[in-house]
């Protein structure tokens, strides 16, 4: 017989305070460095889940040629650092390392083939997200990836 589990709040998970700046529905627009001279425009979501444990970030552009995904971030207490687990609907996942500090929100991943940083700068009060990124493919070659523009949704 399976029994199932009945939905407990958690409490908020305090090491995610400072990321509270980034909850909400945002509007994006970018550019990537294969496509000169597009303008990219898409939207993501961003709320917490399991009552504050975790935060997790949906997003999408409204072009095929990239991927909707999905993000979980949390904590590490014992490193006290922070991590993003990423899927999208290619069926590809990734870790990667966080940070927010100073009003900027860093994540990235370096691993050997597919290396990506992203930094986002967050300005006008909370209700904009200036980002960038990068990948390597070489290890050593830093290439102008992703750069989206979020705007909150008011």
């Amino acid at each position: 017989m399976t029994q199932n589990l009945t939905q407990t709040a958690f409490t908020p998970n305090p090491a995610l305070q400072p990321f509270s700046v980034l909850i909400g529905q945002w509007n994006t627009t970018g550019t990537h460095g294969l496509l000169p001279g597009m303008t990219l425009h898409g939207r993501a979501s961003i709320e917490w889940a399991e009552g504050g444990a975790f935060l997790i970030i949906r997003s999408e552009v409204n072009d095929p040629r990239f991927p909707k995904g999905i993000a979980i971030l949390g904590s590490d207490d014992a490193e006290g650092a922070y991590y993003m687990l990423t899927y999208d609907n290619r069926g590809v996942s990734r870790k990667h390392d966080v940070t927010l500090r100073d009003n900027v929100w860093k994540w990235w991943r370096n691993a050997p083939g597919f290396a990506q940083r992203y930094e986002g700068t967050i300005v006008d009060g909370g209700n904009t997200i200036i980002g960038k990124g990068e990948l390597c493919k070489d290890g050593s070659t830093w290439e102008k990836d992703l750069d989206l523009t979020y705007t909150r949704v008011k």
